[in-house]
């Protein structure tokens, strides 16, 4: 364990960032969760409107450097992806 205080001081604040951060991605995987959730019982036009909000969901994770900007950009292609087959049948 730490003595000195300011390395005290660290691990409390990497201990605070680990929890807000580890929040934020299971809202986001809730979120997504939700999503393929409609995608799975066919719900095609909720599922449509619900994509916007999703992406924003995975940009503001992106943006708050909680995931990296290729793990986003393969979360939204897959997404994408899902709901395009989705159409097509």
């Amino acid at each position: 364990m730490a003595n000195h205080v300011s390395a005290l001081k660290r691990v409390r604040q990497t201990e605070r960032r680990r929890l807000r951060n580890k929040a934020a991605v299971a809202q986001m995987r809730t979120v997504v969760k939700r999503f393929r959730a409609l995608v799975a019982e066919k719900k095609a036009e909720e599922a449509r409107s619900m994509l916007p909000s999703v992406y924003a969901m995975i940009d503001k994770t992106r943006k708050k450097g909680i995931i990296h900007t290729n793990a986003a950009a393969r979360y939204k292609s897959r997404l994408t992806t899902v709901i395009s087959t989705l159409q097509e049948n």
